[in-house]
C-alpha cells in the first residue's frame, strides 16, 4: 500500500467513525459561497482539524469544514471551504480531500469559485458554467510525481473534464429558473497577489473568461480518480484592461455572497436531479 492511499484511508477512516453517510455527490464551496450548507438536511460536521492528514483553511470567508448528510434525494459530503497553493500547501495536499470524498463514495464532483471576469459581457455577481479550463499558469501539477495506478491512470485524460451531461443539466436549470448563466474559460493562477494589467490582457488573449486560484487543481485530481465534474464560478470583480479600479476584498466577497442564492438554486437543483 502506498504512503498516499495509506494517508487517504487513515481519514476514511475517521470520517466513518463519525458519520455512516455513503456519498453519492461531493462539492468544495468557494469563497463566500459556504451557505449551501443550510439545504443540507440530517447534516453531521466535521472540523479538518479532526481529521488525519488534511490541511487547515487559512483564508478568510473559509469555515474549514467537512459537513456529510443529505440534499435532495442524494446523500452528499460537502467541503465548506477549500485550500489553495499561496497558502503555503503543495498542489498534493490541496486535492488530498478529493481523493477522500471519491474513496467515501463519491462519484460526482461539483465545485465553485469566486473569480474575476476576464469577458466584457460579463457583470460583477453573475454566474459563469466553466466549459473548460486552462492549467498552464499553474507552476506544477498535483498529479507529478509517482503514480498509484489504484488511484488512477498514470496519463489522465482531460478531453471533456466538465462533464457535458451535467453541463446540459446546469444550463437547463439555469433557464428554467430564470437565472443568467454564462459559460467560458477558467484560468487558473497561483495568486495570491492579483493580476497586473498586462497579465490581465496575456489571460485574455488565451482565452480566458475568468480566472481565479483555485479548482484547477481539484478537478484534475477529479478526473484522475475517475470523478464527473460540474464548475460554477461567480464572477466577484471584473478584471478588463482600461476600467480596472483598486481591488476591494469586502467588496468582492460581498458580489460572492450577492450571488449566492442563485448559485445555491442552481447546485441544490444539480443535486436533486443528477443521474448517478
Amino acid at each position: 500500500m502506498s504512503e498516499q492511499i495509506l494517508k487517504i484511508k487513515q481519514a476514511v477512516s475517521k470520517i466513518r467513525s463519525i458519520s455512516g453517510t455513503v456519498p453519492e455527490v461531493a462539492i468544495i464551496l468557494g469563497t463566500g459561497l459556504g451557505g449551501l450548507v443550510n439545504e443540507i438536511k440530517n447534516k453531521i460536521e466535521i472540523n479538518y482539524k479532526d481529521i488525519p492528514n488534511f490541511p487547515l483553511s487559512t483564508v478568510e470567508a473559509h469555515a474549514g469544514k467537512l459537513i456529510l448528510g443529505e440534499m435532495g434525494n442524494k446523500k452528499i459530503v460537502a467541503m465548506q471551504g477549500r485550500f489553495h497553493r499561496y497558502e503555503g500547501y503543495s498542489y498534493k495536499q490541496v486535492t488530498f480531500p478529493v481523493y477522500v470524498m471519491k474513496e467515501l463514495g463519491a462519484k460526482v464532483l461539483m465545485v465553485s469559485n469566486a473569480a474575476g471576469g476576464l469577458n466584457k459581457n460579463y457583470k460583477a455577481g453573475e454566474l459563469m458554467l466553466i466549459s473548460d479550463h486552462n492549467s498552464l499558469l499553474l507552476g506544477d501539477n498535483p498529479l507529478a510525481g509517482p503514480n498509484d495506478d489504484k488511484l488512477g491512470p498514470r496519463w489522465p485524460d482531460m478531453y471533456q473534464t466538465y462533464d457535458t451531461e451535467l453541463l446540459k443539466l446546469a444550463g437547463s436549470i439555469a433557464k428554467k429558473l430564470k437565472i443568467k448563466l454564462h459559460k467560458g474559460v477558467y484560468i487558473g493562477v497561483i495568486g495570491p497577489n492579483l493580476e497586473t494589467e498586462a497579465e490581465y490582457k496575456f489571460l485574455i488573449a488565451m482565452g480566458g473568461d475568468a480566472v481565479g486560484m483555485s479548482t484547477v487543481p481539484e478537478v484534475i485530481v477529479a478526473r484522475h480518480c475517475g470523478l464527473r465534474v460540474l464548475g460554477i464560478s461567480v464572477v466577484t470583480d471584473m478584471c478588463i484592461p482600461g476600467y480596472l479600479e483598486v481591488a476591494n476584498i469586502e467588496k468582492i466577497i460581498g458580489n460572492a455572497a450577492r450571488a449566492e442564492p442563485n448559485l445555491t438554486k442552481i447546485m441544490s437543483a444539480v443535486v436533486k436531479e443528477v443521474k448517478i
